[in-house]
């Protein structure tokens, strides 16, 4: 299906008119800000981050805010894989300022401190009392999401991905009343970010579409988001690589990162996620690059059951990756190795050795892996084991044999 047929397709109309969020689309949609938070609140908590100011895009969106007549309290101290700490500082500022609508403006980590702070504000405690789904007693503030990014769909989200700052353990907390009542999706927004975050988000809504499609807890709803977010992003993701400036393919990859977004709101995300997490908790590295480096290996694992390879067999066939006489296996390679020449283009290492790991932290990286809530959530069922012959696969020229683990097959 070709990028300008979605734009007509039931999935598209259906996300533009989410029955939970309304959905703005388009260049310059940020002006529209102010009008939609003035039916929300008067007292607005602006969260973002200091790149965020320094591009100018807090200032159109304050300046937004305030010609609608809206008090403005602006919080940008949001950090890169926000904790506990972060949400604590935000909740501060959002009490003392008796804000009743809170805007979260950046990329995820700025939405998912704005959700934080709305579970801390409302209901009380500390973000470790709301890991896991539904935990939030008391009624919530609104909360406008405005990506800067095209990447995480936390705008199209219910769970805040905060980091304990004891154990660093990543606590997903969910609850729908956490939902944004409006997602702002401005492709303008995203020209200012640097080319090596347009591939790591990029790469992120990638796998999003490609776990939250084959799931244990698949469904039709999902289904259609992430078919939807894979033929948008795959299409586009590559024109940005050779042209960051390309506004069209710019605002269908934030569009399908929302799609994907909205399907792992419906059916949640697998272990090519539960094994990036460990990556960016003990070396930092980026959350794009981690996931992408663990989606192949993830994938071809996966297509071992014959349900999930004729997911990824129809992925490819609409995508035009592959025919339609294509074999499910065959198909299943194509939209593989287009993942693989993705990640080429990404321009980031692919390597564990290239961010500092060694292979005797494998088994307990594993272990880790799979102690992740995504990983319960993957189609086919993963044990340390299995996840320690996916790393292995990781380092350049390896084999399971070469590190002492049994054959990866």
């Amino acid at each position: 299906m070709s990028t300008p047929d979605l734009i007509e397709s039931e999935a598209f109309i259906r996300l533009a008119e989410h029955p939970d969020i309304n959905v703005l689309f388009g260049s310059g949609a940020i002006h529209s800000l102010g009008e939609e938070a003035a039916k929300l609140g008067s007292k607005a908590l602006l969260v973002t981050d200091a790149g965020i100011v320094k591009a100018g895009h807090a200032a159109s969106a304050q300046a937004s805010l305030q010609a609608s007549g809206l008090e403005v309290t602006l919080f940008d101290q949001s950090i890169e894989n926000p904790t506990s700490a972060c949400v604590d500082a935000c909740t501060v500022v959002a009490k003392d300022a008796q804000v009743d609508l809170i805007v979260g403006l950046g990329g995820g980590s700025s939405m998912d401190t704005a959700k934080g702070c709305n579970f801390v504000l409302t209901n009380g405690g500390s973000m470790k009392d709301y890991w896991g789904i539904g935990k939030a007693s008391q009624p919530m503030l609104p909360l406008i999401a405005v990506p800067t990014t095209a990447g995480t769909g936390s705008e199209c989200q219910s769970f805040a991905l905060i980091s304990d700052d004891e154990t660093h353990s990543k606590m997903a907390c969910g609850d729908k009343k956490a939902l944004p009542k409006v997602a702002i999706l401005d492709p303008e927004l995203t020209v200012s970010q640097p080319t090596q975050v347009t591939a790591y988000t990029g790469i992120d809504a990638l796998a999003h579409a490609l776990e939250a499609a084959v799931t244990r807890d698949r469904n039709p709803v999902s289904d259609r988001h992430a078919r939807t977010a894979f033929a948008l992003v795959q299409d586009n993701l590559k024109k940005l690589f050779s042209n960051p400036e390309d506004l069209t393919a710019r605002g269908y990859v934030l569009l399908g990162a929302s799609h994907a977004g909205a399907a792992i709101e419906s059916s949640m995300l697998g272990c090519a996620h539960s094994m990036a997490n460990p990556l960016t908790s003990r070396r930092g590295v980026a959350h794009g690059a981690a996931v992408g480096m663990c989606l192949p290996a993830v994938m071809r694992f996966n297509a071992e059951l014959p349900a999930v390879s004729s997911i990824y067999a129809g992925l490819a066939r609409d995508a035009g990756l592959a025919r339609h006489e294509d074999t499910d296996a065959d198909a299943t390679d194509a939209i593989v190795t287009h993942v693989e020449h993705l990640l080429q283009l990404a321009e980031f290492p692919l390597t564990l050795q290239a961010y500092g790991f060694a292979d005797d932290e494998l088994a307990t990286l594993a272990a880790e892996a799979v102690d992740q809530w995504t990983a319960g959530f993957n189609p086919r069922e993963v044990s340390v084991s299995d996840v320690e012959k996916l790393y292995v696969s990781l380092f350049a020229g390896s084999t399971c044999e070469d590190k002492g683990v049994e054959a990866c097959s």
